[in-house]
């Protein structure tokens, strides 16, 4: 095989900063960027164990599908897609971020090109030019990268049929699929399989993948934030386990994801697999497992007020969401009262208006067999079903019903500003769920939810002044994290255990 030229438009990263890394073979920055060796013809991850090539033979490029449109084939001793996301797709506000985190959760493969443009507001030509600008390839080309990399999980975790595997990764057909794998991997399915398979691939009806993350990562304070707000018939907390109901494109499935320190499992029943990728990506979102924790946490140790709280609690996360719809209707049962109090009335929403799972009545008793409701049932029958104030009741269906109409669609490519604007002009939103429902949608960095009662006491029992916090900029979100902890910790450790309002 030829290998491929150099490209002088590849390179809008910093190429000595980047070289250093490969060089020091660091993890940290494996999926952040890629590198490609123009002698091979072959890219990388940057902490692929092969001896480093010459600095005049390699290009570094944003995404894998860029490397794949140059010509390059991926590694066969790293598997460069084998990586957590880059933290900037997941946190970045740009079009080209918010584009790839709907690319990522299979908005192309469902509603093509022109669908992704729609959901970010723009014109496919312009969306395209961007992306090719900045990312190295299109969207089509985005999402057939996502494509490959879901056949090589099921091909080497599953036993299915080569075949099913094609249509299951969302290939329209076998010569597609074929040609893909090869132009990614220089090898057949057949092969792919053979090579990179475990010894025990699973068969039937349930999936166990292993996902990675970028370490440190803070299992505590995500579980916490998991068992304080799991929701009955959705969702339950065992140990480091959450499983719930998720609702995906073609139907539903019962998932289950672990986290450890290194890494995080999820275990996937009753799923159709073409949602695989779908489920994946929520998942990682849901737990912020592409987040960078040690850019984050070397910016805000460089506040003094900060610092110690950084040190106590190493790799913290933005608690995510599965489902914008679901994130926005919690947060708004959840203003202003405790934590257990909103799992109480949600727990009840849920029971009048979810949908039994089609597993209910088949399984035991504290497996979660309900789904959250979609808007259109709480739109239609909210006001009765919701417990509480009427004002709130009325609140959660204008929401519902906004979202029902497609007045307003939250979801993770949204642009913080604007869903943030949208929210506020809904009846009975006020700041401070605007703010948690932007963080917690989008995965913005750098929001510091406005009048949160924690943050305000934890940052005058700390001495800090909420008015000045540039400095945090842009890591906020996480900056709102600690300061969370440290007032929930304090407060536990001062009367015991207690529900705090205005809290995760």
């Amino acid at each position: 095989m030829t290998a491929p030229a150099a490209d002088p438009t590849v390179l809008e990263l910093p190429f000595e900063h980047c070289y250093k890394a490969l060089s020091a073979r660091d993890s940290r920055f494996d999926g952040q960027f890629f590198v490609t060796v123009r002698t091979t013809g072959i890219y990388c991850r940057p902490s692929c164990p092969a001896r480093t090539p010459e600095r005049g033979n390699v290009d570094f490029v944003p995404t894998s599908a860029a490397a794949v449109a140059r010509g390059f084939r991926a590694c066969r001793r790293c598997l460069p897609d084998a990586t957590p996301g880059s933290p900037r797709w997941n946190t970045g506000a740009d079009l080209a971020s918010r584009a790839m985190r709907l690319i990522a959760d299979g908005v192309v493969d469902r509603d093509g090109v022109d669908g992704l443009a729609r959901a970010l507001g723009y014109t496919p030509r312009h969306v395209g030019r961007v992306l090719r600008a900045e990312l190295g390839a299109g969207p089509l080309a985005l999402a057939r990268a996502h494509r490959a990399t879901t056949a090589r999980i099921l091909l080497i975790s599953t036993s299915m049929p080569v075949s099913d595997v094609a249509f299951a990764a969302g290939f329209a057909s076998i010569r597609q699929f074929n040609d893909t794998l090869r132009d990614t991997y220089d090898r057949t399915p057949s092969e792919l399989r053979k090579r990179y398979r475990g010894a025990a691939a699973q068969a039937g009806p349930a999936l166990t993948l292993r996902l990675p993350l970028r370490t440190p990562y803070d299992v505590d304070w995500t579980v916490r934030g998991f068992a304080a707000h799991a929701v009955d018939g959705v969702e339950r907390v065992d140990g480091a386990t959450l499983q719930r109901t998720l609702r995906l494109p073609r139907g539903p499935a019962l998932v289950a994801l672990t986290l450890h320190d290194d890494h995080a499992t999820a275990h996937l029943e009753h799923l159709d697999l073409r949602d695989l990728s779908v489920a994946v990506n929520r998942l990682r979102r849901l737990a912020d497992l592409d987040a960078d924790p040690i850019a984050v946490d070397t910016a805000l140790s460089a506040d003094p007020h900060l610092a110690p709280l950084v040190a106590a609690a190493p790799g913290i996360r933005i608690p995510g969401g599965v489902d914008g719809h679901e994130t926005l209707l919690r947060t708004i049962v959840g203003q202003q009262i405790s934590v257990a109090a909103a799992r109480t009335r949600l727990g009840a929403l849920v029971a009048d208006l979810g949908e039994p799972a089609p597993w209910h009545g088949t399984v035991g008793p504290e497996v979660p067999d309900r789904l959250f409701p979609t808007p259109a049932a709480v739109a239609a029958a909210g006001e009765d079903a919701i417990a509480g104030p009427r004002r709130l009741a009325r609140a959660v269906v204008g929401a519902a019903r906004a979202i029902a109409s497609g007045a307003m669609e939250p979801h993770a490519g949204s642009q913080t500003s604007k869903l943030r604007t949208e929210l506020l002009a809904l009846d009975g939103v006020g700041p401070w769920t605007a703010d948690q429902v932007a963080m917690r949608v989008t995965g913005d960095p750098d929001v510091l939810p406005h009048g949160d009662l924690v943050i305000v006491r934890a940052a005058a029992e700390l001495g800090i002044d909420l008015a000045r916090t540039e400095q945090w900029r842009p890591w906020r979100s996480y900056a709102a994290m600690h300061l969370w902890r440290h007032r929930l910790t304090s407060t536990a450790a001062a009367t015991g255990p207690a529900h705090q309002r205005g809290t995760r």
